[in-house]
């Protein structure tokens, strides 16, 4: 894969996303979260690259998002998000299994079945699942420890469920197409009846009292009875130890910021990787406050992988929420010197500098976030506190204005991008991000 990560859409598409909310029907919303960690996105592109391979697709050109949630369920929009609900992940109980849904949803993408339900909304009278789903990849800016991105996403809309929804046809074919994409990587296909059989207990179960997973991807006996004959006639694969463990990280992250302290304190020593459990383990302290325990764990952790960024990402945080500013600034540093183009590194790189009153160090850290990354709420609000401190109040207004325009508050953002314009130099790269905030709220306005 590629080092540095794609953006995942391009600001015009961002601002699209956003007018896309114009046209929404508008039922109650449920607000929801994007949940953001170096560590467990890339664990998560471990584990999908083979099987994105597999079907064909280049893996850094597809993006596994995390959504906190957790009820159980997988989906995608397009042909470059794969979005997998946390809950979901934290169920599962190996790499082979959360490796059958990234291959089922890759099948969906593959075998082009998104593209026929866009045309099909594109001409429905009620657009308010497509609205919500392109609105999904613009995000907001969250206040959950381990950064989170805000939606406003109505996984309860019966609009949204019809968007998501596939038919059962569609759910045959991938079926058989992800089993195929499994053998192609040598994965063991069993994980993929695995995860099915999660799902059978709630076959005589009311639509309501479903997880989101039965109803977009629709069950019954006989799509297992088939999945399971697919199967037994396919080539078995042994685990792969790579990936058992990638998985153990991307799970032991979620859990231990998601479930209560104790509750991983209780269950880290279980833990088949050492490593990982001091992580979880620094994790729990940390929110206990402990930062005598969080550092000693965490830094046994880092002995153990001395090389490996997102260890010292983590301590970083550590430090940084336990307002230790300067040692927080060491640690990001060396993190950064390990994975320079790594956006929520330099992020958190920006935010420490900027704790240090170092607004020079800060920005230009934040800027190299930004160039990789543009759609992070966060960073654009740690990019106005910089710019601001710098006193280009310029700069300062457009990334505010940014900032506004992917959380959907279009009147603010116009409002910015006008202080912005008038600001910067007419016909500049920075003048021209402004003209087009502008031109995407005046636009919301007329529809």
């Amino acid at each position: 894969m590629s080092e540095t990560p794609v953006p995942s859409m391009t600001l015009s598409r961002l601002l699209a996303a956003i007018l896309a909310l114009s046209l929404l029907a508008a039922a109650p919303l449920r607000a929801a979260t994007f949940l953001r960690d170096a560590d467990m996105e890339y664990a998560l592109k471990q584990l999908a690259a083979p099987v994105l391979t597999a079907a064909g697709l280049t893996p850094s050109q597809v993006q596994i998002v995390v959504l906190d949630d957790s009820s159980l369920n997988a989906f995608v929009t397009d042909a470059r998000h794969i979005f997998l609900h946390s809950g979901l992940i934290m169920k599962l109980d190996s790499a082979a299994s959360l490796q059958s849904v990234i291959a089922h949803e890759a099948a969906h993408i593959a075998n082009g079945h998104i593209a026929r339900r866009l045309a099909n909304m594109r001409s429905a009278r009620n657009a308010a699942g497509l609205g919500l789903a392109l609105a999904a990849v613009a995000g907001a800016s969250g206040a959950d420890p381990n950064v989170a991105l805000g939606i406003a996403l109505g996984s309860q809309s019966a609009s949204q469920r019809r968007f998501f929804s596939h038919t059962r046809a569609e759910e045959s074919s991938a079926d058989i197409a992800s089993v195929r994409y499994m053998v192609r990587a040598g994965i063991d296909p069993q994980g993929a009846v695995d995860t099915i059989k999660h799902f059978t207990g709630q076959l005589n179960l009311n639509e309501s009292r479903l997880d989101p997973y039965a109803v977009t991807h629709p069950l019954s006996r006989d799509r297992l009875r088939a999945l399971e004959a697919l199967v037994a006639s396919a080539p078995k694969a042994a685990p792969n130890a790579a990936a058992e463990y990638w998985f153990a990280r991307a799970k032991g992250k979620l859990t231990a910021f998601k479930r209560a302290p104790g509750w991983t304190l209780r269950r880290a020593g279980s833990d088949p990787y050492k490593d990982v459990a001091l992580m979880r383990q620094a994790v729990a302290y940390h929110r206990q406050s402990d930062l005598r325990r969080a550092l000693k764990s965490i830094d046994a952790a880092i002995a153990m992988r001395p090389k490996d960024p997102y260890l010292l990402e983590l301590k970083g945080q550590i430090l940084l929420e336990s307002r230790q500013f300067k040692a927080a600034e060491q640690v990001y540093s060396a993190a950064a010197n390990r994975a320079p183009r790594e956006p929520l590194i330099l992020g958190g790189l920006g935010r420490a500098r900027l704790a240090t009153g170092n607004a020079k160090g800060a920005l230009q850290a934040l800027e190299g976030a930004r160039g990789r990354d543009f759609s992070d709420p966060r960073l654009l609000r740690d990019l106005a506190v910089a710019y601001a401190k710098l006193g280009n109040t310029g700069m300062a207004s457009l990334a505010t204005a940014e900032r506004y325009a992917l959380i959907g508050r279009l009147t603010d953002a116009e409002l910015h991008a006008g202080r912005a314009a008038d600001q910067l130099p007419r016909g500049s790269a920075p003048w021209q991000r402004a003209q087009d905030v502008l031109s995407a709220a005046k636009q919301a306005k007329r529809r």
